[in-house]
């Protein structure tokens, strides 16, 4: 992996040029960013960039021995751990290697639910076994094979246990030229004794710009599906790549039809809408909802006459403009309730119709008579 292959994080990488060249390498780092923000594809770079037999400027060669095996995972100098859903006590991650490798080479933006694609998970739990940390202690026990570094990156430290504290000497007082790199998303989440022995770097969010420009660029997007997908995204690479393979985009059309049916209370033409929505599949209903709260909050920026913030594109952003006529920041923040209560609920499998329907009842009150229903949780 390369750093010209990863998506945006231009000041990320230059920072992490910039300490191997500084010889400012910290042994232990945390890579810190939120899913999809490419933390892992960077820990992978900054790797093969340690590594590299011909370092260029601004990034590893790609050519050398070294850059070979690392584009294949497979050097025996870089070595991963993950969570996995172990079989059997004495499972590691050494066991699921080959669908790692897969994996990662697939989409190096993977997130654990893509990761679980690859297992035969079951209904089991991911972690990090205690097993796994004696592989770790064992494998980085031995000096470099090939290059100056020997290199862990263990992905998603949050789901170490309490067993995680037997890395503790080993992170603290590691062999010369060891390094490791933790690449994590949930910063509580993760043992304070591990936290407080690794430098931190926090990795962004990507920029709605980098996102719209790869799926353009990369995935060959017509310049409006490919902006539709970087608004509902919100930063999120993984998200934006699970979006381009389902088949139901256009949803600033759909959801406005349905706000306009609410708002003339059509209530055959409403249920018509439901049974049109009840058809899309979970994770387009989902998608759907996603980019009603996104467009309804540009709607609140609008209406707080904070018109400078709203990035949408310009079609979206004229029909938000009408609709600030005819609804007030109340309404908007009480159908955002609405639609957040209803993504929750698809995620959990209810049922598409009736809960489509009721939202559009609360839309419906809420659009025409202000009604805003309290204690909605319950």
């Amino acid at each position: 992996m390369q750093f010209k292959q990863i998506v945006g994080q231009d000041a990320i990488k230059q920072r992490l040029i910039n300490s191997v060249k500084e010889n400012r390498v910290s042994h232990a780092q945390l890579f810190l960013g939120p899913g999809g923000s490419g933390s892992l594809p960077l820990a992978v770079a900054y790797a093969q960039y340690l590594s590299c037999e011909d370092k260029q400027p601004d990034d590893s060669c790609g050519e050398c021995s070294s850059c070979r095996k690392y584009q294949k995972l497979m050097h025996p100098d870089l070595h991963f751990s993950y969570p996995f859903f172990a079989k059997h006590k004495d499972d590691t991650a050494i066991t699921f290697i080959e669908q790692w490798r897969e994996a990662f080479i697939t989409n190096p933006y993977l997130n654990l639910d893509t990761w679980r694609d690859y297992l035969d998970a079951e209904n089991k739990q991911a972690n990090i076994n205690i097993a796994e940390c004696h592989q770790i202690i064992k494998k980085l026990s031995f000096k470099p094979f090939e290059s100056a570094y020997k290199i862990l990156i263990l992905w998603l430290p949050e789901y170490l246990d309490k067993e995680g504290n037997a890395l503790l000497k080993i992170i603290e007082e590691p062999q010369p030229n060891t390094l490791f790199i933790l690449v994590a998303q949930n910063q509580d989440q993760i043992l304070n004794t591990i936290l407080s022995r690794t430098q931190l770097i926090k990795i962004p969010a990507l920029t709605y710009d980098d996102i719209k420009s790869h799926l353009m660029e990369k995935h060959n997007q017509t310049e409006e599906a490919a902006a539709e997908i970087a608004y509902l995204c919100n930063g999120n690479l993984s998200e934006a790549l699970t979006m381009l393979q389902q088949d139901n985009k256009g949803y600033h059309t759909s959801f406005v039809q349905w706000l306009r049916l609410c708002f003339g209370n059509k209530g055959l033409e409403v249920m018509g809408f439901v049974d049109q929505v009840a058809k899309m599949g979970r994770e387009n209903q989902k998608n759907f909802l996603r980019y009603g709260i996104s467009f309804l909050r540009e709607c609140c920026l609008l209406l707080s006459g904070a018109g400078s913030l709203v990035h949408l594109p310009a079609q979206e952003l004229e029909t938000a403009k009408k609709m600030t006529n005819v609804m007030d920041v109340d309404q908007s923040q009480a159908i955002i309730t609405e639609l957040e209560k209803a993504h929750y609920h698809v995620e959990r499998n209810a049922n598409p119709k009736i809960l489509f329907l009721d939202v559009s009842l609360q839309i419906i009150k809420v659009l025409n008579y202000k009604t805003i229903r309290q204690n909605a949780d319950t």
